[in-house]
């Protein structure tokens, strides 16, 4: 049997091209996100790229309860996990004094918490089966730090620092923990917070793009999904198997600074 992916935040995006590529490569594959009128579409394109089977869950990832229900249906139709990609997330922008309390308990819950609900749920697995990959999509902003994303920052840091313990406690059972670090992407994430950056700097939309977020990168290009598809797929390669406990930057020179 194929192996195993689940890719949490995978109908659109970054989530999707991780997808995509995985589906090419032949595993099976579970998708998350929102169930929208587009999701059959997305299942079905999806599963036209590869030979693997195609589930879908929608399983809110601030949600411990759902979260555990998602695994347990994954493992009762596969048995195993052997790949989890944590990628799901959302943002929001605004000065901290300003910053709306549902919002910081959100942002913390889906772009951090889940990483930890899900990895302490998957890892006996990977263990039974004696191989596991797990990858967290994390963000440039792992590492450094922007204004008026104080919750994304925070929950960046504490996926960066997660992924370092979870790599020391699995180190000899043949699973690797590593987060992948991107700077600027457009997806919608990043479609959508352009206007709320604009609002909270008082500046233009255009402002935004090209001094705010590629201001920052030095190729002043955005970064592609495909390269960090490309990415993801060679770390779950055995020829990655040394590679664990890191936090791989793909910004296009952002943190060199």
């Amino acid at each position: 049997m194929s192996k195993v992916a689940l890719i949490t935040g995978s109908t659109s995006g970054i989530g999707l091209g991780i997808a995509k590529r995985l589906a090419k490569a032949g595993y099976f594959i579970v998708l998350n996100g929102l169930k929208t009128p587009q999701v059959e579409n997305v299942i079905k394109e999806v599963k036209d790229l590869g030979p693997g089977e195609v589930l879908f869950s929608d399983a809110d990832m601030s949600n411990p309860e759902q979260i555990e229900n998602m695994i347990h249906m994954i493992e009762n139709r596969f048995a195993r996990i052997d790949i989890v990609v944590n990628n799901a997330g959302i943002q929001h922008v605004a000065p901290i004094e300003d910053f709306p309390v549902a919002s910081w308990d959100k942002i913390i819950a889906i772009n951090l918490s889940s990483t930890f609900h899900i990895s302490r749920l998957v890892i006996p697995m990977m263990k039974k089966n004696g191989w596991g990959r797990i990858i967290n999509i994390a963000s440039a902003h792992a590492l450094i730090a922007s204004p008026f994303k104080s919750a994304y920052v925070a929950a960046k840091h504490g996926v960066a620092g997660l992924t370092k313990t979870i790599a020391l406690e699995v180190a000899e059972a043949n699973i690797t923990c590593n987060a992948i670090c991107p700077g600027y992407v457009l997806t919608p994430l990043v479609e959508g917070q352009i206007a709320a950056t604009a609002k909270a700097r008082g500046i233009s939309t255009e402002a935004v793009i090209k001094d705010v977020m590629l201001g920052e990168q030095p190729t002043k290009e955005f970064v592609k999904i495909e390269e960090i598809a490309e990415l993801t797929y060679f770390l779950c390669a055995d020829a990655a198997a040394s590679i664990t406990g890191t936090s791989l930057s793909i910004d296009g020179g952002w943190v060199a600074h």
